[in-house]
């Protein structure tokens, strides 16, 4: 099989941007995910135009890659909560050192202790995942005003732990519809995952039970 010169470069340039695009990932997921793409390609173009170490290289990354997706996917995780109070120090810290991401994804966000009468830091495997401050309302209405994910456990299995197994417990004690508002496109996105719905006021709405 012969190849123009021109569409090999292509092949590799395209192969050296993927590459370089999975080294900006701050998941753990996305980066295997798109390295693997990446060195799929590259062990392609290192076939194709006769190199072998570039071909083989490329094919082992390969198999490591497919090796840990594996392994994430295959992976045992286990969730639980951990209430804290308005003014719990580690939750202003937290709040403090991830600040720049939350307004990027909660445009406008100000932290108000007072509203937060259901909060709680989630827990991966004992690690600190994520933090939710929400608001309930004597409709049975729980307002979320920040569900914030630490980049490296941005998988949904956060989102599903929180929205579909815990706040399924809250039916329990009158919530019958969770309310967030729609901050930004990949929240919107994240929240329709989980299968929130967009309401005629602008807000997504999941309802419960």
């Amino acid at each position: 099989m012969t190849m123009e010169s021109p569409l090999l470069e292509y092949i590799g340039f395209v192969a050296s941007v993927i590459i370089a695009l999975s080294m900006t990932m701050n998941s753990i997921l996305k980066f295997r995910w798109i390295n693997l793409i990446g060195a799929i390609t590259f062990s392609t173009y290192g076939f194709l135009i006769g190199a072998l170490p570039v071909g083989i290289l490329n094919g082992f990354i390969t198999g490591v890659d497919i090796y840990y997706l594996a392994t994430i996917y295959g992976a045992k995780h286990y969730f639980e909560t951990l209430e804290v109070r308005g003014d719990n120090k580690y939750l202003l810290r937290f709040l403090e050192f991830h600040r720049g991401e939350i307004e990027r994804f909660f445009p406008g966000f100000v932290y108000k202790p007072e509203m937060n009468t259901v909060s709680f830091f989630v827990l991966r495997n004992m690690a600190v995942a994520g933090l939710v401050l929400a608001h309930r309302r004597e409709n049975g209405e729980l307002r979320v005003g920040l569900d914030y994910v630490v980049p490296q456990y941005r998988d949904y299995k956060n989102g599903k732990f929180v929205y579909d197994d815990l706040m399924q417990s809250l039916t329990g004690v009158g919530i019958h519809k969770i309310v967030a508002e729609a901050n930004s496109p990949k929240h919107v996105k994240y929240l329709k995952k989980l299968g929130f719905v967009a309401t005629a006021e602008g807000l997504m709405e999941k309802s419960m039970g």
